[in-house]
C-alpha cells in the first residue's frame, strides 16, 4: 500500500503536535494492517490517502477501488477503548453507530466505513430546521437508554468511568494534575467544591442511572445519511457518566445556528424518551440544567486523551483549565 498510493497531510492548527505518524515504523506498519484488512474484505485501496493529524487523533481516509472509501483511525493509550467500544455498539445499537470493518486493541487501531453526509457538510449547503436536531437528540437518548442494562461491558472494554456519585473525585483528580490554571483561578475554581458535591447529590437522587456519555456529539460527530436519520461516530471522549451530560455539546452547536431561544425546545426533544421511566417532567428538566454545568468536568477530562509530547508534560491543560473555570458559569435552563 505504502508505494501504490500518494497522499497528502492535513495538521490543521496544530503544526507542532506530536503524533505516531512521524515515525517511520509505526506509519509503515499502521498502512500495511490497512491494506491487509482490506484484503479480508476482498477490497484494495486506490487513490490518494488523506491524513489528518491532531494531538489526539491520526485520521486517514483511504479511497477504496470500486467502493467507497473506508477511514482509518489511530487514538492515543487513554482513548484506545474507542475501536472495541465501536464494535460493541454495532452489535448493541445497530443501525446508529458505525460497525468497524477491523480492530486492533492493542494497537488502539480501526478502520471504519464511510457514514456518509456529515451533519455538518448537510449543515453547510441546505437550511435545517431545529426539528432536525431535535430528532437526532431524540435518536441519541434512545441509544443512551438501550445502553443502559450493558454500562458494565462498557467498563470491562476500558471505556472511562465518571459516575454521577464519583465526579467529586474526578473534579479533585483534574484540578491537582492541572498545570495551566492561575493561582487566583484556582482558588475559584476550589471554591466551588462543596457545590460540586450538592449538585452530584441532587442529580444522582433524581434517578436516572448512568450510561454512555458520549461528551463531545457536536455536528462533525455526525453522519446523516438520509433525513431523519443520524449515525453517531467518534467516541474517544466517551464515558460511563450521567446521560443528560451529552446534552450541552450538541445544544451549544444548535444554539450557534439559531440562537439561545433553541434550547428549551432541545432540551425537551432530548428528554422525551426519557419520560418512558415514571420520573416527572420538572425533575428531568431539573436533572438537564445540573448534569449541563457537571459536563464541564467531561469535557475537562478529555483533553488528557493525546499523544505524548515531550515538550508538553501536561498536553490540553489549558483547555482543561477553561473547562474547570465553566463549573462557575450559570447554565443557561
Amino acid at each position: 500500500m505504502r508505494s501504490e498510493i500518494s497522499m497528502t497531510v492535513d495538521r490543521g492548527a496544530f503544526e507542532d503536535a506530536v503524533t505516531p505518524w512521524e515515525r517511520e515504523s509505526w506509519r509503515a506498519a499502521a498502512l500495511d494492517w490497512v491494506r491487509e484488512r482490506l484484503a479480508d474484505h476482498g477490497l484494495r485501496a486506490g487513490g490518494e490517502l488523506r491524513v489528518r493529524l491532531r494531538p489526539w487523533s491520526v485520521l486517514a481516509r483511504v479511497p477504496v477501488e470500486g467502493r467507497d472509501p473506508v477511514w482509518f483511525k489511530a487514538n492515543p493509550r487513554a482513548a484506545a477503548f474507542e475501536g472495541p467500544l465501536t464494535a460493541a455498539l454495532a452489535r448493541r445499537v445497530p443501525g446508529h453507530v458505525l460497525e468497524p470493518l477491523a480492530v486492533d486493541a492493542a494497537r488502539a487501531w480501526s478502520l471504519l466505513p464511510d457514514g456518509g453526509d456529515l451533519f455538518r457538510h448537510v449543515l453547510a449547503r441546505e437550511a435545517v430546521e431545529p426539528a432536525a436536531w431535535e430528532d437526532l437528540l431524540r435518536q441519541y437518548a434512545g441509544v443512551q437508554l438501550a445502553l443502559t442494562p450493558h454500562t458494565g461491558e462498557l467498563v470491562r472494554l476500558g471505556v472511562p468511568t465518571a459516575r454521577t456519585l464519583d465526579l467529586p473525585e474526578v473534579f479533585d483528580r483534574l484540578l491537582a494534575a492541572n498545570t495551566a490554571l492561575e493561582p487566583d483561578a484556582r482558588a475559584r475554581v476550589t471554591a466551588v467544591r462543596p457545590r460540586i458535591v450538592d449538585w452530584c447529590a441532587e442529580l444522582a437522587a433524581i434517578g436516572v442511572e448512568d450510561t454512555l456519555d458520549h461528551a463531545d456529539l457536536h455536528d462533525g460527530q455526525l453522519f446523516r445519511p438520509k433525513p431523519g436519520r443520524f449515525t453517531f461516530f467518534d467516541w474517544g471522549d466517551a464515558a460511563v457518566s450521567h446521560p443528560f451530560c451529552s446534552l450541552r455539546v450538541t445544544a451549544e452547536r444548535a444554539r450557534e445556528h439559531y440562537g439561545p431561544q433553541v434550547l428549551p425546545r432541545l432540551r425537551d426533544a432530548y428528554l422525551e424518551p426519557w419520560t418512558g421511566t415514571g420520573r416527572p417532567a420538572a425533575d428531568l428538566r431539573r436533572a438537564a440544567s445540573l448534569a449541563w454545568r457537571l459536563s464541564s468536568l467531561g469535557r475537562a477530562a478529555s483533553w488528557g486523551r493525546m499523544f505524548p509530547d515531550p515538550a508538553r508534560p501536561a498536553p490540553g491543560a489549558t483547555q482543561s483549565a477553561e473547562w474547570l473555570l465553566d463549573l462557575l458559569n450559570e447554565p443557561p435552563f
